[in-house]
């Protein structure tokens, strides 16, 4: 079974140090103490919605971002999008209008 616990807390701790952000610090921002971020950066705990929300103003981020567990191979992306588009059209549409917007 997937420790989910620690797959959150591992991703809490790249972010953090993507941010160049020691634990002191961010525990310091969001009102929490040290040792309790540590807990959980290592799974021990997990945290609470607020502090998960407090987490994301932090650093920055989107809370979803924190259970973005893997990378996903090119071939993958290319799969999931081919399907959502075929589901899709009208997000066919809008990643048009934004490809010709992008588009050097």
């Amino acid at each position: 079974m997937t420790d989910y616990k620690k797959l959150l807390g591992k991703r809490i701790q790249v972010i953090r140090k993507s941010k160049n952000l020691t634990q002191e610090k961010l525990a310091e921002t969001i009102g929490i103490e040290t040792p309790s971020l540590s807990y959980l950066e290592t799974g021990k705990y997990s945290p609470s919605i607020e502090t998960l929300q407090k987490l994301a103003k932090a650093l920055n981020v989107q809370p979803w971002e924190f259970y973005y567990f893997s990378e996903i191979s090119p071939e993958e992306q290319k799969a999931e999008l081919k399907k959502a588009l075929d589901d899709n059209p009208k997000l066919v549409d809008i990643l048009y209008k934004f490809y010709k917007s992008i588009e050097y």
